[in-house]
């Protein structure tokens, strides 16, 4: 038995595999179910893959697949036909006036991008707060390499002479070691993060920004932990 929500969002579902082939993304089911925040679709989208109605594909994103319908839905009356008239049926013949159509088959979910968590705003600039309400966001598989990421969205103009801008998307492979040389997500005094090069010299961290109007930040190694490399960027235009 599906809660009212449950039974609308995976009509919703239905309804956008069979229109473009493509699962609906978070936003666009919150928006259709009158949601206030996603993490409520987040709790729906389990509670029908608990019950066996959905499943999802990993490290795809918009790859929710249909498995059954309840049993209103699926108890729905079907038209009656004997074979040879199916057959007739599927080339769209024409009978009593009407065109019959073909059944909309379940198209296969799209494998093209795969959802990352997106961990709020980290700074390329003075660092701020990073890691805030986690949300995911669709990135085309070909910029990711092996292992697991996740996005940041700049806030700054600290690295703007590494091609870095604000309100970039920094696509991160997630991992606690880095070169130096590497531009990485470095948390602060445990705190605080930034999107810096990385640099070692005379037993302290350095974090250097690509920006002359900058100063290099110096910590003791303990106070710097390094939570990714970078390993691309997303940038939206208006």
């Amino acid at each position: 038995m599906l809660t009212r929500k449950q039974h609308e969002l995976l009509t919703f579902i239905q309804s956008k595999l069979e229109e473009s082939g493509i699962s609906p993304s978070f936003e666009e089911m919150k928006d259709a179910l009158d949601l206030k925040s996603k993490s409520g679709v987040h709790r729906l989208i389990s509670a029908l893959e608990e019950r066996g109605f959905i499943r999802r594909l990993p490290n795809r994103a918009r790859a929710l697949e249909v498995l059954k319908q309840p049993d209103a839905v699926a108890a729905r009356p079907k038209a009656a036909a004997p074979a040879a008239a199916n057959a007739n049926t599927a080339t769209g013949v024409v009978r009593g006036g009407q065109a019959s159509r073909p059944a909309p088959a379940n198209p296969a979910p799209a494998n093209d991008v795969v959802e990352i968590p997106l961990h709020g705003r980290i700074a390329a600039g003075v660092p701020i707060e990073a890691l805030e309400d986690s949300a995911t966001l669709p990135v085309p598989a070909a910029l990711l390499g092996s292992g697991e990421h996740y996005a940041l969205e700049v806030s700054g103009d600290s690295m703007v002479e590494a091609g870095i801008l604000d309100g970039d998307y920094a696509l991160v492979r997630r991992t606690d070691t880095a070169r130096d040389g590497e531009i990485v997500v470095a948390l602060v005094r445990g705190e605080e993060a930034t999107l810096k090069y990385l640099r070692r010299e005379d037993g302290l961290v350095r974090l250097d920004p690509a920006n002359a109007a900058y100063e290099p930040q110096i910590y003791r190694p303990d106070e710097v932990q390094v939570q990714g490399r970078l390993a691309g960027l997303l940038r939206r235009y208006h």
